[in-house]
């Protein structure tokens, strides 16, 4: 029954709290680290606890600081140890917070430099009564930066009669230098089904009767934390009190359901199959129905995307049925589900759900808001997989004719096996596939087969796109062209946005998906090189020409210019190719503009 102190209640989170190492649930990398040191004498100077709330971060202070102080009723002085059987001469008041040696400072009130300077000017004195002066500071990172600036050299080399225990829940906000400082233990979140059993086991000394499918609620909505955990099974007992009978009611599930606003989990799941059916009347009339008994729009988005979780679970590692926080519902049907449900619905469900889960929470009516969701949950499991869908292609060449609509959901809160599988038996499945209505095809223009770069500078000349045309010549490096495929080399100059550019180009030109990518290999020159390389070339055969030497020869310094138009191919130049020959100057020493003859030489 509940503790009574001076006539008020103990609340559960407070009565059961951990008393020594021993009681500690969840945690035992930190109790085999501190118990080891405390056994070799390695205790260090200061020690940080991190973790979400809940888990037990200042009472494992205070249980180290107990370690710290332990010392028998009987005067013997000891050392420091986790083996504390018995209740010493220091234990009652440092769990009960009011020993003079053990200062607890809540940093969340105590932020300034002030503060900490009072814990700087009151180190420097030996304890009063016990061993070592202890500082636990709560929710350390609330100190400001100046306060902890302050404290660094104190923590560094404190006295040695000096410890320094700070526990906090956003361990990111705590600087470097302080967390180098110390010794750092990351509390563990405690398992479901270790929860449970704790859960029981204080049913047990409370005298409460209680059901496990209540106690399961009860610990999935403690998310890990003990206290909220047990704060939830006061509220249950409370919950359960028979009016004026002097005695709890059991607890069950049916009671901590309608006090945290939960739908029935078989009802949670038979939505479940109702949506992943496709059967969107029987569907938004399940959740209708869960919404009418008082369930929370929210919380059965919640429990779907759950579910959804447990499913994918219990596909994936067949080991999770051992899970005692799942029920046998749970664990029946769910395992029926993950049998026929392939991993790409489940994991499609998943995302709708919990990017749904938000609009559903900020919406002004969230009933409106879950409706919507579910109507957009049944329709995607009647989609296609992109293999499904190239296989309908290529099997059928367009859409299969439509089925007869699906039958509605199972309901109950049985096992289900077989219902379950029946209920899921739809397009969605690998088994299956998908029905949607038939549409027309529209007719398909020809593809535009693209063989070669030029043929691509063509294109956009045609299309009177220069931008496209200019990049295309002077900073693409070709490596390779393809169907629907174009790999390529940049100059140093180049935009690199060109790739998205030409994509989107492509796809405009073509009527087709192009995959465009930037490769690593140095590729061809450019077009604008290769030209240029032509003109060059042209060039030296026309030094090489007996007309173009007897001009040089007549007149020295001269330079040939190479011509403006391109040289048909295969085609030995003659020297009418010239326009005009100059000297140093730059005069025109030879040709008026038209082709050079032998006359004007």
């Amino acid at each position: 029954m509940a503790e009574l102190q001076n006539g008020a209640y103990r609340v559960l989170a407070r009565k059961y709290r951990p008393k020594g190492f021993e009681d500690l649930i969840g945690q035992e990398a930190m109790v085999r680290t501190l118990t080891n040191a405390f056994a070799a004498d390695r205790i260090h100077q200061a020690y940080i606890f991190t973790g979400v709330r809940g888990v037990g971060k200042t009472t494992t202070a205070r249980i180290i600081a107990r370690a710290l102080n332990y010392a028998t009723e009987d005067g013997g002085a000891g050392k420091p140890t986790i083996d504390m059987p018995v209740y010493g001469r220091h234990c009652e008041a440092i769990i009960e917070s009011r020993h003079v040696d053990v200062i607890e400072m809540d940093a969340a009130s105590n932020t300034s430099v002030n503060d900490v300077r009072e814990i700087i000017e009151a180190v420097r004195y030996r304890p009063a009564y016990a061993r070592y002066k202890v500082y636990i500071i709560d929710e350390v990172h609330m100190l400001s930066g100046s306060a902890f600036n302050a404290l660094l050299k104190t923590l560094e080399e404190p006295p040695e009669h000096v410890k320094f225990l700070f526990a906090t829940t956003e361990i990111k906000k705590v600087p470097v230098t302080v967390l180098s400082r110390c010794q750092r233990f990351d509390l563990k979140r405690i398992p479901g089904a270790m929860m449970l059993d704790h859960l029981k086991r204080i049913c047990g000394m409370e005298g409460v009767a209680a059901t496990d499918e209540a106690l399961a609620m009860i610990a999935r909505a403690g998310e890990g934390s003990v206290r909220d955990s047990l704060s939830l099974l006061d509220q249950a007992i409370a919950h359960g009190s028979g009016a004026g009978a002097g005695a709890e009611a059991a607890v069950d599930g049916e009671r901590v359901r309608d006090m945290l606003g939960l739908a029935d989990r078989a009802r949670v799941i038979d939505l479940f199959a109702a949506a992943m059916k496709g059967d969107i009347a029987a569907a938004l009339s399940e959740l209708q129905g869960q919404y009418e008994a008082g369930a929370d729009p929210a919380a059965v988005v919640s429990d779907l995307a759950e579910f959804v979780h447990t499913v994918t679970r219990l596909k994936l590692s067949p080991g999770a049925m051992d899970d005692a926080g799942l029920t046998e519902i749970e664990k029946s049907r769910g395992r029926d589900f993950a049998r026929d449900l392939t991993i790409r619905s489940l994991t499609r469900a998943w995302q709708i759900l919990t990017k749904g889960l938000t609009e559903v929470q900020l919406a002004p009516r969230p009933i409106v808001a879950a409706e919507m969701l579910l109507v957009r949950l049944a329709y995607a499991s009647d989609l296609p997989t992109p293999d499904e869908a190239l296989r309908m292609l290529k099997d059928g060449g367009g859409q299969p004719a439509a089925s007869t609509p699906p039958s509605p959901a199972p309901r109950g809160g049985g096992g289900g096996g077989a219902a379950a599988s029946a209920a899921v038996a739809r397009p969605v499945l690998a088994a299956s596939a998908p029905a949607p209505v038939q549409v027309s095809q529209p007719a398909v223009a020809p593809r535009l087969a693209i063989q070669s770069l030029q043929q691509l500078v063509a294109i956009a000349e045609e299309k009177r796109d220069i931008q496209t045309a200019t990049a295309l010549r002077k900073d693409i490096r070709l490596v390779r062209l393809e169907d629907g495929v174009l790999e390529f080399g940049l100059v140093p100059r180049a935009d690199p946005a060109i790739v998205q550019k030409l994509q989107g180009k492509l796809a405009e030109w073509t009527g087709r998906r192009w995959i465009v990518s930037v490769s690593n290999e140095p590729g061809d020159p450019t077009l604008s090189e290769m030209e240029e390389a032509r003109r060059l070339e042209e060039a030296s055969q026309l030094n090489q020409h007996p007309v173009v030497q007897a001009i040089v020869a007549r007149w020295p310094g001269a330079k040939v210019l190479p011509p403006a138009r391109k040289p048909q191919p295969q085609q030995t130049p003659e020297p009418q190719a010239m326009n005009a020959v100059v000297n140093e100057d730059g005069d025109v020493v030879a040709g008026d503009g038209d082709d050079i003859t032998e006359d004007d030489l």
